[in-house]
């Protein structure tokens, strides 16, 4: 199970934004910064797109177009924390 959250996204981003701004980097620390942050980016957009799909999802069955028990079992919509519904 992972150990961040959602929430935790912005402090990893504006950290990494950090240290991207340190003026002391050579030009080889700043290579690997960069390097890092298009990592870091990369993850964050498909973490961003995840749960942007999540919330469509419950857009759905909040207009009553779907039942929650309808939504695929992958998105774990029938959870609300680690209790089942």
């Amino acid at each position: 199970m992972a150990k961040n959250k959602i929430s935790d996204l912005n402090n990893h981003l504006f950290a990494q934004l950090e240290r991207l701004s340190e003026e002391d980097l050579n030009d080889k620390e700043l290579e690997l910064e960069s390097k890092r942050a298009k990592a870091i980016t990369g993850v964050t957009s498909q973490i961003i797109k995840t749960h942007k799909l999540t919330l469509e999802a419950m857009k759905v069955i909040s207009i009553g177009s779907f039942g929650i028990n309808d939504m695929p079992e992958e998105l774990e919509l029938n959870k609300i924390g680690n209790k089942k519904v």
